[in-house]
């Protein structure tokens, strides 16, 4: 019966190929969002490791997050540095790492932060940062970018640039009389860290040196600048790295319960789960975009499948007066379809690590996904058993319009 099959399927080989390709692209499709999906929600959940809480000015544990991590929206207020420093000082604190935020360039976030930010900041499972080129900051006006900066900016080391006060696309106001130089240009990580211009608390409070009130009330040149004090007066947040996870909640409360004025502490992996359940709204649509995918692929073999019985009516009624049954009839079209079904399925898994193979740097440098080179997990496995069991339910459609047709009828068809 199988060899019928395959040769039945055989004459009529450009319409077994055309819905093998139909299954093909929608198998690929639906396992690459599929994959698509769960990587970029590991992603977003990765997006920062090693940090035990996020401090900031008391307010939304997700405001806090996305602001500190994302670099999206502004602080509601900031943190003094005496308070900052009194946190430094707890026995519980391994590390601190800085954060001052306000001033971008070209749209790209400009973090004020120290050399901490490069020896403690991880992402992914623990991985730490790492420069494609140069090193980090050692002077007031050195700056590190990251890799979606240097990109997209064409920058190089040693390109000079000149930040904005404010974050919007052009800023509102440029500090042109303070360039700063391009020391490091960071290894892509997927992370927001790819969208920031990394400097030193010291060019924050250089660059902002006779401003008053938003407004540059005097121009300085670099020497002015750095012949003020440029110890910051506050921060916008800090990332805080503990000698035991078991500190974590007593340390949480007595920051929650700071007297001197109001911090909140967050641990990032809480409130990154809790900011991707208010996006599962997109999580189920891509689902359904899959699903979708999947559905048309095989509703396209069903019609063609349909389309082309009319022309067997005669070879199904030869085959019936040789001496087969019904039943026979009715498992050589099952069989038929399984196989194109069973085709389709490794075709598209090929397409898909084949498109993996080719896209997987790309995707990897524009959009920060990881996606792993790993054969199909237990849940695509499952998807994939649930596509071959539609596609058998799909070819008994035909198979059982085949057993209407009647001897007499395949043999005098009608006009």
């Amino acid at each position: 019966m199988l060899m019928l099959a395959a040769k039945s399927l055989w004459s009529r080989r450009l319409t077994a190929c055309l819905i093998l390709i139909a299954i093909a692209i929608s198998v690929c499709l639906f396992l690459g969002v599929e994959r698509v999906k769960e990587q970029a929600k590991d992603s977003f959940a990765r997006t920062i490791s090693g940090t035990d809480l996020i401090v900031g000015a008391r307010t939304g544990p997700l405001n806090l997050l996305l602001y500190s991590i994302f670099h999206l929206g502004d602080a509601t207020n900031n943190i003094g540095w005496d308070s900052y420093q009194a946190l430094r000082q707890q026995t519980a604190v391994a590390w601190t790492i800085p954060l001052s935020l306000g001033d971008s360039h070209q749209g790209y976030r400009v973090i004020g932060t120290s050399g901490e930010f490069f020896q403690h900041y991880q992402y992914g499972d623990h991985l730490p940062l790492q420069f494609a080129a140069g090193t980090e900051f050692s002077k007031v006006f050195d700056v590190v970018i990251g890799a979606e900066v240097a990109q997209a900016l064409h920058y190089q080391l040693n390109d000079d640039i000149i930040i904005a006060h404010g974050t919007g696309k052009h800023g509102f106001s440029r500090h042109e009389d303070l360039p700063f130089r391009i020391v490091g240009i960071l290894q892509p990580t997927g992370t927001p860290v790819d969208r920031s211009l990394l400097v030193s608390l010291a060019s924050i409070e250089a660059i902002h040196v006779g401003w008053d009130s938003g407004q540059q009330a005097q121009h300085l040149t670099a020497e002015q600048a750095l012949s003020h004090n440029l110890q910051p007066q506050s921060i916008t947040a800090a990332l805080v790295g503990l000698h035991s996870k078991i500190q974590t909640f007593s340390l949480q409360r007595a920051i929650n319960s700071y007297q001197p004025e109001p911090l909140q502490a967050i641990m990032p992996g809480v409130a990154l789960r809790d900011l991707w359940q208010l996006m599962s709204v997109a999580e189920q649509a891509l689902a359904f975009v899959s699903a979708f995918v999947v559905i048309a692929g095989l509703t396209g073999m069903l019609t063609t499948l349909l389309a082309g019985l009319n022309e067997r009516r005669r070879e199904l009624a030869i085959l019936r007066s040789l001496g087969a049954t019904a039943a026979h009839l009715f498992w050589l079209l099952t069989l038929e379809a399984l196989i194109l079904v069973s085709g389709g399925i490794l075709l598209g898994i090929a397409a898909l690590y084949l498109g993996l193979i080719l896209l997987i740097p790309w995707i990897q440098l524009h959009y920060g996904l990881r996606l792993p080179m790993q054969i199909p997990t237990s849940t695509e496995l499952q998807l994939l058993l649930g596509i071959w069991l539609a596609g058998l339910l799909v070819g008994t459609l035909p198979a059982w319009r085949a057993l209407r047709f009647s001897l007499h009828d395949g043999m005098t068809p009608r006009n």
